[in-house]
């Protein structure tokens, strides 16, 4: 089974980092779960919200990954659903340099065949189903994992499978724990994919 994966909010818990990255940004002393609130949107929302220009994006970006470095940490379980699920594909808006430093920093990396750096390597950012796009010119995707609206709108467009993490957002399968992805998640993807054939 080939699943594509969301990186932040959906395998490692990255908010704290997302949410103290983006209060320095500010300048500001920002309510920080109401920063989350935003944010779990999108980051283009936030920005809007809080009057900041989108010429800071890269700014942002590198402090996200400064503070992700120290702040952020694989969801409980995670290991076992990844090794379960077959080949695994990341589609991140994320630089590539960070993902793979967090995926060694937790010896993950081995689960993963693929990492797109969605703006890093030209695409336009989710929802945006360029990105999707490429990696079904390699890999038949079976399922989409992600925790915000954004990471399953190109999945609907392209009728791939998906599942929402922690988050009641439209999907096809709903789990808020790692724990549970193979009962709630994986099993019943494989056995539609076995009616399909």
């Amino acid at each position: 089974m080939n699943i594509l994966w969301d990186f932040d909010g959906t395998l490692f818990d990255t908010y704290p980092a997302l949410v103290e990255g983006f209060v320095e940004l500010s300048g500001q002393d920002l309510d920080r779960k109401d920063v989350l609130e935003w944010l779990k949107i999108d980051s283009k929302t936030a920005f809007r919200h809080y009057g900041i220009s989108e010429n800071q994006r890269e700014e942002y970006q590198r402090l996200h990954n400064k503070y992700s470095k120290s702040h952020s940490k694989p969801f409980d379980h995670i290991e076992k659903a990844l090794a379960a699920a077959g080949n695994n594909i990341i589609v991140t808006h994320r630089d590539k340099e960070s993902t793979m430093f967090l995926l060694k920093k937790f010896q993950l990396e081995k689960y993963f065949i693929e990492v797109v750096s969605v703006e890093e390597q030209g695409f336009t950012r989710k929802p945006h189903r360029s990105s999707y796009e490429h990696v079904l010119k390699s890999y038949p995707i079976d399922l989409v994992v992600g925790d915000r609206d954004l990471d399953l709108i190109p999945a609907r467009e392209l009728t791939i499978a998906t599942a929402a993490f922690r988050s009641k957002i439209e999907a096809d399968y709903h789990f808020d724990s790692y724990s549970e992805f193979i009962p709630l998640v994986l099993e019943p993807v494989k056995l539609n994919l076995e009616k399909k054939l």
